[in-house]
């Protein structure tokens, strides 16, 4: 890990949580991250992922503050074991990545992401695993990987060497764990098709994310949104590298060759003004 940058350099967290129903308690969680010293700058919400993204930014120490306010916000607010939502889920606060902006490297970025996982540990009782640029090991880089088996499966999972948690040793009853990282800025982006056969979007994220041979930077989920629709959901790591106008197309292509026509798209969490300049333009 490497020694921080000093305290002008500027992170982003992203912390997802698993409330998209209830606006006080995602207000409470929120409020808990302002109260540590970051500035919020963008809130969704999505009731039938039963999920809310904040993103905020702050220094170093801020953000650190913020990750161990949000997971004691979340533990006393959201109990996964009522939880039910269309979104993978293996915490209460369940993805929290460290981004590095202003005068901050990505290894800053993995550093936070450790000094948060052992405080969380220490003060709140939640286990952490790292992925991304913060992974212990190679096969926890991606976070589809470290979700895989979810909050019901994670008991069992963490008595396997492979996925014993970087910092904690069981999870909690009732928030689970959290996936703690660091990565570069990233673009959320959601393409709904016209159908509910589930399959449909299923074969297109396959056939489009990276890991299975499809395009670079790109993360992709089959998401079932209600009996009617169903939605391919992906995450861009490098959206110049895959811009997403050339995403939404290619899902048009693909669905249109299962006979799916595709309904509204859109952007969630907060987005470099680029990359939806480009999406405009196009």
């Amino acid at each position: 890990m490497s020694e921080l940058t000093p305290a002008a350099a500027a992170f982003e967290i992203v912390p997802n949580i698993s409330e998209g129903r209830d606006p006080a308690i995602v207000g409470a969680c929120a409020q808990a991250a302002v109260q540590a010293g970051v500035r919020i700058v963008h809130i969704t919400s999505d009731p039938v992922h039963h999920r809310s993204v904040i993103t905020a930014i702050g220094d170093a120490a801020a953000c650190v503050a913020a990750a161990v306010a949000l997971a004691a916000a979340a533990l006393q607010h959201i109990d996964l074991r009522a939880h039910r939502g269309a979104h993978p889920r293996i915490g209460a606060l369940d993805v929290l990545p460290f981004v590095p902006l202003r005068g901050a490297t990505l290894d800053d970025a993995v550093t936070l992401a450790h000094r948060a996982a052992g405080r969380i540990w220490r003060e709140v009782g939640i286990p952490s695993l790292l992925y991304g640029a913060a992974a212990s090991k190679p096969h926890r880089l991606l976070l589809a990987d470290v979700r895989r088996g979810e909050f019901e499966g994670l008991a069992q999972r963490s008595r396997d060497p492979q996925w014993r948690f970087d910092y904690g040793d069981i999870p909690h009853p009732a928030a689970g764990a959290i996936a703690i990282g660091a990565r570069p800025i990233l673009v959320a982006f959601n393409v709904e098709l016209e159908t509910g056969d589930l399959a449909v979007a299923r074969r297109i994220a396959l056939l489009l994310r990276e890991r299975d041979g499809g395009l670079r930077t790109l993360r992709a989920l089959g998401i079932r949104l209600s009996a009617q629709r169903v939605q391919v959901s992906f995450n861009i790591t490098d959206f110049r590298a895959t811009p997403l106008y050339r995403v939404r197309e290619l899902v048009r292509r693909l669905a249109a060759r299962a006979g799916v026509a595709t309904r509204r798209n859109e952007h969630k969490r907060h987005a470099p003004r680029e990359a939806i300049e480009w999406y405009a333009r196009a």
